[in-house]
């Protein structure tokens, strides 16, 4: 199936003279499917380059909306302004939504003093449906954002990837955006609601008595870890061992794991369990935090190990042995492999969970995670949808010993 690769190039106009304002946004095409299924096509294997190149230049119909929509996003991630979206989207909602968001974050990056210097942005169209007279198209596209930030003389890169629906309507020979639909998954609870609660109650009612019992020998996949050594006491945490682990998973699933549809807490835990921070096995769901697998129909592991708000609860009870960790008061008292759970609504229901994975020029956490993936992202995610103005924290500094 071919995937056609469109390149364009725009410059920052005021940009300070010790830096290079660069962007570039890529467009990867794809055919639509009539299974429904998500699709990602492959390059051509007969085509010449010039062929290419010419379909390059020329972006056609439906096709070329979301070739100008990429193109003033990837802007938008580096001048922090709407650019001149009204020409293509007549969705008012997502305008006034994605103005709000650019607003919130060119305010905290003045604060912060951070100069974005060059930006790279593709599409990737995931899923694809035409109405039969192509009038209407609905397309599900994956935006991989790379932006390079100059942060009081010191450079690093953030990454993230995020999804979006996108309704697009012919008007006369060319087409319109007339929705768009952020896929907000930080905000989606990996189980339903209740048995969540349950499994928080549950947790906080035997972790009272937990301290009291001996710790039991996990049950782990070797596969995960084959030199894996059981001791009782003196296991270090291994910080520069978790966020290596971060670094190299964030962008696809260890298929050593099972890989959830929300897969935050998953993740993280992996990352915990890549350090060396012990199970605490109990081979009950709503106790401990263990991992097993999927065997014989049925899933074996620990909400905590799965579940942001059950891992918050878990970290937050007093233990004397496994993996433990302090609550502390603020983001710049984490150090590398700590924690930070996420409450969007502020309701203290927690949906989303990350791991410090690197620091910027003021040592603040820029962290890694999962689902939409992200890699040195700042850590108070006010470049995501799903953070509100209730949004609450909670920053969990990881035992150095267990």
């Amino acid at each position: 199936m071919p995937r056609t690769r469109i390149w364009v190039g725009s410059n920052k106009p005021a940009a300070p003279a010790k830096s290079t304002v660069q962007s570039r946004a890529t467009l990867l095409g794809a055919e639509p499917r009539n299974s429904g299924k998500p699709s990602r096509s492959r390059e051509p294997k007969s085509e010449s380059p010039s062929r290419v190149s010419a379909q390059q230049s020329q972006p056609e119909g439906w096709k070329a909306a979301v070739h100008r929509y990429v193109k003033l996003y990837n802007q938008a991630e580096i001048d922090r302004y709407a650019p001149p979206f009204e020409e293509i989207i007549r969705d008012e909602d997502h305008l006034h939504r994605f103005a709000q968001r650019l607003d919130r974050l060119r305010e905290q990056e003045l604060l912060r003093g951070v100069l974005p210097s060059r930006s790279e942005t593709s599409a990737e169209l995931i899923r694809i449906s035409e109405s039969s007279s192509r009038s209407e198209v609905v397309v599900l596209i994956e935006l991989r954002i790379k932006r390079t930030i100059d942060h009081n003389g010191r450079t690093y890169q953030e990454e993230r990837c995020d999804r979006e629906r996108l309704w697009l309507s012919a008007e006369g020979d060319e087409y319109v955006i007339s929705r768009i639909e952020p896929i907000v998954s930080e905000r989606r609870p990996r189980y339903s609601s209740s048995d969540a609660i349950l499994a928080a109650e549950l947790m906080q009612e035997r972790e009272a008595t937990a301290g009291s019992q001996q710790q039991s020998i996990p049950y782990i996949n070797y596969d995960v870890l084959p030199f894996f050594k059981h001791t009782r006491a003196g296991v270090r945490y291994r910080r520069d061992l978790a966020a290596a682990y971060a670094d190299r998973w964030w962008n696809e699933p260890n298929p050593a794991y099972e890989n959830f549809e929300v897969n935050c807490t998953n993740y993280v835990s992996q990352c915990l369990f890549a350090g060396s921070a012990p199970m605490n096995y109990t081979g009950k769901r709503d106790s401990g935090w263990w991992y097993r697998g999927f065997s014989g129909g049925r899933e074996n592991w620990s909400y905590s190990w799965a579940v942001s708000n059950a891992l918050k609860t878990y970290l937050s009870a007093p233990h004397s042995s496994a993996l433990r960790a302090t609550v502390v008061d603020s983001a710049d008292q984490l150090a590398l492999g700590d924690i930070i759970t996420y409450d969007w609504s502020g309701d203290n229901r927690f949906q989303h969970s990350t791991v410090v994975t690197a620091f910027d020029a003021a040592g603040m956490p820029l962290v890694n995670a999962n689902t939409v993936a992200s890699r040195h992202r700042y850590w108070d995610y006010q470049d995501s949808y799903a953070w509100t103005e209730q949004t609450k924290y909670r920053f969990f500094h990881i035992a150095d010993e267990f």
